[in-house]
């Protein structure tokens, strides 16, 4: 067996391996789940009465951004777990073992991804069933979900990197609050970025949250018609951009987070 065979078959066990700590632990399926529904519900008839999208419904408007914020808190769960583990000595259990050292970060944020496509389903369902509808072809609707677990797994990867560098579960929870929050919300999610003030309006345009929430909106055909995008690059190209940005999140952190695993189990 290569090396990269030897990757993929240790990082496919560690897959399995979380997957049935997922069964045992529902509770981390039901936050992933429970939670999405809560902010469609909220934000469609709660602070959906009070903002205006003109020339298209709220709930259209902010599903995609509902997707992505749930994609980016399911993929703070790798992070967590990687903490979790590395307290509870586990990292030291597989030291011992004859495995890829990369395998147990492939199989935390391939199982988190498979984690994520049950809560896109929900908020899917969810979603239709408050009024919100693909108006686009099924070919781009697919590269829509493609695209979302895409950064979804990217955005794990992050996580992945951070935690092992904090090292324990309560601190990175503060800090991936801290982090997530203001990517969200200091996007186009909720409200339009160019109705922002000058130096928030170009940080919304630039952020790479916003690029995926423009990309998803054009893939589910949740735009006004004929109405240009206004604003920076990656908003007016915003499919190939979050693509971009997702593979360059990748190349970023995938060596960075291995780094840093390899660091703590030689601890």
């Amino acid at each position: 067996m290569n090396a990269l065979q030897m990757v993929i078959a240790d990082g496919m066990t560690i897959t399995r391996r979380n997957a049935l700590k997922i069964k045992r632990t529902p509770d981390q399926l039901g936050a992933v789940i429970i939670l999405p529904i809560v902010f469609v519900l909220l934000f469609a008839y709660v602070f959906g009465s009070m903002i205006d999208i003109p020339g298209m419904s709220y709930q259209e408007y902010m599903i995609p951004g509902i997707f992505v914020q749930s994609v980016i808190m399911g993929a703070q769960i790798t992070g967590y777990t990687l903490a979790l583990d590395l307290r509870k000595g586990i990292f030291d259990r597989f030291r011992t073992l004859p495995m890829s050292p990369s395998a147990v970060l492939i199989g935390q944020t391939t199982s988190d991804v498979l984690m994520n496509v049950t809560g896109v389903v929900v908020m899917t369902l969810v979603g239709l069933g408050i009024g919100w509808r693909i108006h686009s072809a099924p070919h781009e609707a697919v590269l829509g979900f493609v695209a979302l677990l895409l950064f979804a797994y990217a955005f794990s990867w992050v996580t992945a990197a951070v935690a092992l560098a904090l090292r324990t579960p309560e601190v990175f929870n503060n800090v991936a609050t801290i982090v997530s929050l203001p990517l969200v919300f200091l996007s186009n999610a909720y409200v339009d970025s160019a109705r922002l003030p000058g130096p928030l309006k170009a940080l919304a345009e630039w952020n790479p949250v916003s690029t995926i929430i423009q990309a998803e909106r054009e893939l589910f055909g949740n735009t006004i018609p004929g109405k240009s995008v206004p604003g920076a690059w990656p908003l007016q190209h915003a499919v190939a951009a979050s693509l971009l940005w997702s593979v360059l999140i990748l190349v970023v952190f995938v060596p960075l987070a291995t780094r840093l695993y390899k660091r703590s189990v030689s601890r």
